[in-house]
C-alpha cells in the first residue's frame, strides 16, 4: 500500500483538482468526501474549509483527521 506524509497532502490540497478523502469526525465516525477542494485554511485555527461539489456543501475539518486521499494513506 502507498502513503504519503502530512505535509504531502497539505500541497495536495493546495491543488484546485477535486480529491476524494476519508476522514475521522469528532464524534470518531469515518466519513468519505467524494469531489471536494480546499477552500480556505487557517494556520492559527488548524482548520481547514472544503467544499464538497456534488451537494455544494462547505465543512470544516483539521488535516490532522484526514486518514486518506485518493486511496492513498497519509502519515504524520
Amino acid at each position: 500500500m502507498q502513503s504519503i506524509h502530512i505535509t504531502t497532502l497539505r500541497k495536495i490540497l493546495s491543488s484546485p483538482e477535486p480529491i476524494d478523502i476519508r476522514l475521522w469526525t469528532r464524534s470518531g465516525e469515518i466519513q468519505s468526501w467524494h469531489r471536494c477542494i480546499s477552500l480556505k485554511y487557517d494556520f492559527y485555527k488548524g482548520t481547514r474549509r472544503m467544499k464538497l461539489l456534488d451537494s455544494n456543501e462547505i465543512r470544516q475539518l483539521r488535516d490532522v483527521c484526514i486518514f486518506e486521499v485518493n486511496e492513498i494513506e497519509v502519515y504524520m
